[in-house]
């Protein structure tokens, strides 16, 4: 039993690992050319202001009185530059952001086991192609970026981590620290000979990373007034550093400038997701080689932003988070970055239709490059007869549209030269796409017939183990054949040997392999499967189909509960009415109410907003009331038994009672410190991190008795949850697990009533009783149910 247990630990850690690598693989491919535009750049130099965790509306609206909270940017849409929205991708995280807009490709799903902060810069950047770069900003994001790039032309200026404190003090103070340190730096350079020779060369870029914005957004919301006077003060630094730009450069025209954020942020104040209200970013652009404002009577959008904002007069020009990437090199003519996947947005540009023509030539070319070499990959490693090619971007297409663009532009027919070469992006995307997934579907394939071998093996390990329906059946004993074993193996070799002229990673191996012994344990049970299907066939028709019927149905409200909650309402509700479909509801009247009761209670919870809502202290402090009311209920009822409840264990339950009091003292106390601005207090700190460890080794102490166990684990999570509640959801686990209490009575009805026998009362079971494996009763259909409550349990607590 031991080694079943361990190798199904096993198998499942190989399936969980699967996921990395049939999702979870990054799309970088190294060894292209970079490409870049051979013409005069419009720019010598480029100013990048990110403003973290800023959205959109927030910044494009207008005030209550009418006026806008950033005039400065205002008056630059409306009469300097040209601005629209910036869409980003999930996960909508500071990282992943910053690496599209710098990059200009969609973060690697792979760098969700590495985290988002510090990690080796395994890709190309603006920040690298460029001849020098300076960065102001987090320690979080500057460091990224400069660790990994070719020499040493990326310089970082970041303030102490410390700072970054959600509560104790004006976030603002963490923007206005960059704004005066690049004034401070262009104030040295006058008296730094070296320094100021660099700052005046060309392809330089300035990057100025303003945390503040998203700081004031986690700790008092977008709606609040922290987040809204950080975003004036954001413009205002904005607005001097732009001034001091333009008076050291002596107002040569030659400086573009690009505010933006890498993410916005909900009402709640949080970000990774994918709403709207994360998704929308502002792009707002000015300087060398930009458009200007362009007045129209009529855009081509659905929503109602232009209206609210009162901006239907301004052109806006929308773009995807990676196409800024291409657009700041063109402005500043440095290569593209080599993995970018960014579309040039061309419409930003005020230059040449030869420039918009070039730039848009070289953009294609750079992305065609990525998808060449992804090709020529897969086909080193893919036996000849088995590579299929990307059929809509053939080696002979690839060259006409080249040979055609270039025509184009030899004829000066530039438009028609944008448009093939977006068509060629389009086309080149796609392709990375499909090289990028080309062994998705061997890898799955592969790991459902292990998962289904695994799930079949077990069912018939159970049925051969704990039913009776094969018992009777006569069986000769036969000779082992050695037919099953020797194919099998012939089939392990075939597939290893498959993959090894494949030059297939070893993980493969493990997916590929894996199979062969699982179905071959499970053609071994063959008998067991033979007497099952002859057992089935004795049932009565319209009983298999019913409940095959109801099963289905089943299944099928756990998997709609994914997509929508209600249908863990339904499933809960109809949970509800179980007990008075049966017997149970004659046998145990108060056990069936209280069922029904709880379960109704639950499924209110799947019906409430996930997040969003404001804090409702009031609601964890009612939820730790009703916690020392139950605990006060149940300590006297088990002191009314004095033969089971000791003095030590009355102590252990007091001690778990102080432990729910302080977690409500803490949630309360800390509240109304970040209320105040002045953080969290040292001392709720270590009540917070003490209550958490205890709460693991506490519940040990009690009473092995089932119930008083089991109640004493209830007190140890509930200190802690309250300590991680902001509202209704910490009543939940409360309501969760009186019904868990009342789940474990009625299925002992439920034994009783079907003739099981109970030898033990549920008030005598100990959790040290050694259980007697031999002792185990038979299965019973009711065994099914049981399981499909679990898994409704657990996928509502999820």
């Amino acid at each position: 039993m031991l080694l079943f247990f361990t190798l199904g630990l096993l198998i499942h850690f190989v399936f969980f690992a699967s996921i990395f690598d049939i999702y979870f693989t990054s799309p970088l491919v190294h060894g292209m050319t970079p490409q870049f535009t051979p013409l005069p750049p419009p720019a010598r130099r480029l100013v990048l202001f990110v403003a973290d965790g800023l959205r959109a509306d927030t910044l494009y609206e207008l005030d209550e009185n009418g006026t806008s909270r950033a005039p400065f940017i205002r008056n630059i849409i409306m009469h300097e530059g040209s601005w629209g929205i910036s869409h980003t991708r999930v996960p909508t995280e500071s990282r992943p952001g910053h690496v599209a807009l710098i990059a200009g490709f969609y973060e690697d799903v792979s760098a969700v086991a590495k985290g988002w902060k510090e990690n080796p810069v395994e890709f190309d950047s603006l920040f690298n192609e460029s001849k020098y770069t300076w960065s102001w900003g987090s320690p979080d994001i500057l460091p990224m970026f400069a660790k990994g790039a070719s020499g040493d032309h990326v310089y970082t200026y970041s303030y102490d981590a410390k700072r970054e404190d959600f509560g104790a003090q004006d976030a603002t103070k963490l923007d206005t620290w960059v704004f005066d340190n690049v004034k401070d730096f262009f104030h040295h350079a006058r008296n730094n000979q070296s320094l100021f020779s660099k700052i005046n060369e060309e392809k330089i870029v300035f990057f100025l990373h303003l945390l503040g914005i998203d700081t004031n957004g986690h700790a008092h919301r977008p709606s609040s007034r922290d987040y809204k006077d950080n975003i004036k003060k954001v413009d205002d630094g904005v607005k001097e550093i732009v001034s001091m730009f333009n008076h050291f450069y002596g107002n040569d025209g030659k400086t573009t400038f690009i505010f933006t954020s890498d993410h916005g942020m909900t009402d709640w104040g949080s970000h990774g997701a994918g709403h709207p209200s994360e998704t929308l970013t502002p792009l707002v652009t000015w300087g060398a080689g930009i458009n200007y404002p362009q007045r129209v009577s009529a855009q081509q959008f659905d929503d109602s932003f232009l209206k609210e904002w009162r901006l239907e007069n301004w052109k806006r020009l929308d773009v995807n988070q990676a196409d800024i990437a291409p657009l700041m090199t063109s402005l500043i003519g440095v290569p593209f970055p080599l993995n970018s996947v960014g579309i040039l947005p061309v419409d930003y540009l005020n230059n040449t239709d030869l420039f918009k023509a070039e730039s848009m030539f070289t953009n294609a070319v750079q992305i065609l490059e990525q998808f060449k070499v992804k090709m020529t990959q897969k086909k080193e490693v893919t036996l000849p007869f088995l590579f299929t090619p990307f059929k809509l971007l053939s080696d002979s297409k690839q060259f006409n549209i080249l040979r055609k663009a270039r025509s184009y532009i030899k004829h000066r027919k530039f438009d028609e030269v944008v448009s093939l070469c977006k068509e060629l992006i389009h086309l080149a995307l796609k392709g990375l796409s499909y090289y990028h997934t080309y062994d998705r579907f061997f890898l799955g394939i592969n790991v459902v017939i292990g998962f289904v071998g695994w799930i079949s093996y077990a069912s018939l390990l159970i049925i051969k183990s704990h039913s009776n329906l094969i018992k009777g059946v006569s069986k000769e004993v036969k000779k082992p054949s050695h037919l099953l074993p020797c194919s099998f193996v012939a089939i392990g070799i075939l597939v290893a040997f498959f993959l090894l002229i494949q030059a297939c990673p070893w993980t493969y191996y493990v997916y590929g392999l894996l199979p062969v012994p699982i179905w071959y344990a499970v053609l071994r049970e063959f008998q067991v499967v033979q007497d099952l299907v002859t057992s089935l066939l004795t049932y009565p028709l319209s009983h298999f189909v019913g409940y095959l019927l109801v099963f289905t149905l089943g299944i099928e409200i756990l998997v709609l509960s994914f997509f929508y909650r209600y249908m863990l309402t339904a499933g809960l509700t109809a949970f509800a009415v179980w007990p008075f479909l049966t017997r149970l509801w004659t046998r145990a009247k108060v056990t069936s109410l209280s069922w029904a009761f709880f379960s109704v209670l639950l499924a209110v919870f799947p019906l409430m907003p996930v997040v969003g809502r404001k804090p409702d202290i009031s609601l964890v402090m009612g939820a730790g009331l009703l916690v020392l009311l139950l605990s006060l209920c149940v300590v006297t009822s088990l002191r009314k038994r004095k033969d089971s409840f000791r003095k030590e264990e009355l102590l252990v339950h007091l001690l778990q009672v102080l432990s729910t009091v302080l977690s409500m003292y803490v949630v309360y106390s800390t509240q109304s410190s970040l209320l105040r601005k002045q953080g969290l207090p040292l001392m709720n700190q270590i009540i917070s991190w003490a209550t958490l460890a205890s709460s693991l080794f506490v519940p040990l102490l009690s009473s092995p008795a089932v119930f008083q166990r089991l109640f004493s684990i209830l007190l140890s999570l509930m200190s802690t949850y309250l300590l991680l509640s902001t509202g209704y959801e910490a009543v939940f686990p409360l309501v969760l697990s009186c019904l868990m209490f009342v789940w474990i009575n009625i299925e002992q009805e439920t034994l009783q009533q079907s003739g099981v026998c109970c030898k033990q009362k549920l008030t005598s079971i100990q959790f040290s009783y050694n259980t007697d494996i031999t002792q185990f009763r038979q299965l019973y259909l009711d065994d099914i149910r049981r399981a499909f409550f679990l898994v409704s349990f657990v996928e509502t607590l999820v």
